[in-house]
């Protein structure tokens, strides 16, 4: 991260004019907003009196470990072949709207060379400086909500991601460039089933692909779609691991009785889409 890169990403929440670099850690509009940059590489935009809540140093640790043992692998390699699919035709910048630990946006920079550059959102302030220490200079980090206007220049982006995350689509449509692609990864129905069948996960809603597909009309037309899926043995750390990753942290009933030792099997399995923006 440097100042000038985080700037040229970001324009002001309270006027929407661009940002500028304020050395030694600012950024500012020529209204005379400011906003200070933590030297960890990342602004806090959040507004005064937001309550919503982002993922947990504890969320973040099990996600990371669990992520680490490989389980998802197959999902960061779809998300990368998609990313390169539509970052062929725009910009190299790459913005993850919910990046979590950061482990699919390492997989898409991997992929793409030194060519892409990246600004990693997320609402907790501590999944964006883990993403942005994990991934290195190219990467700038945003804390702030997908649910309101983002900070984010128009066009700004040529692939937008998001990956089990919100989707703001109004505003990833300004925010991405005319020829940039928008992915996205949702869980199907069967996603995990055997974990929630026995109560430790949330209930996904079936047809969440086509909802999007439905949802995002207006804004965005369906490019390409592939359905991710395969069974994953876990042994019993990793069972809560993938549980208390997310969401259903906070709702899960306690497990049944498991030995340690023994491998508890489960589906995996997402729909992977890419979308290009409708002219604007």
């Amino acid at each position: 991260m440097t100042l000038e890169s985080l700037a040229e990403w970001l324009r002001c929440p309270h006027c929407g004019e661009p940002l500028l670099p304020q050395p030694p850690l600012a950024v500012r509009c020529e209204h005379g907003h400011s906003f200070d940059v933590n030297k960890r590489g990342y602004v806090n935009m959040l507004a005064s009196g937001n309550r919503m809540i982002g993922d947990s140093p504890a969320m973040l640790d099990a996600r990371q470990a669990f992520l680490d043992s490989g389980h998802y692998a197959a999902v960061r390699e779809a998300v990368a072949t998609f990313a390169s699919l539509g970052l062929a035709s725009g910009p190299q910048s790459v913005f993850d709207a919910g990046c979590g630990t950061g482990y699919y946006l390492g997989g898409v920079l991997a992929a793409q060379g030194h060519e892409a550059s990246a600004l990693a959102m997320d609402i907790s302030p501590h999944a964006v400086a883990r993403t942005v220490r994990g991934i290195g200079a190219r990467c700038d980090g945003l804390v702030a909500d997908t649910w309101q206007p983002l900070p984010v220049r128009d066009d700004a982006a040529g692939l937008i991601m998001t990956v089990f995350a919100p989707r703001n689509l109004p505003e990833f449509h300004r925010v991405l460039a005319p020829s940039g692609a928008l992915l996205v990864v949702v869980p199907t129905a069967a996603h995990i089933g055997e974990l929630r069948a026995d109560g430790r996960a949330l209930d996904i809603p079936a047809e969440k692909a086509e909802r999007l597909v439905d949802d995002a009309a207006a804004l965005f037309s369906l490019e390409r779609r592939e359905r991710v899926e395969y069974r994953a043995e876990l042994n019993c750390a990793e069972a809560e691991q993938l549980v208390s990753m997310g969401p259903s942290a906070h709702h899960a009933a306690d497990s049944p009785g498991t030995s340690s030792h023994e491998l508890i099997a489960t589906t995996v399995s997402v729909d992977v889409l890419l979308f290009r923006p409708v002219a604007h």
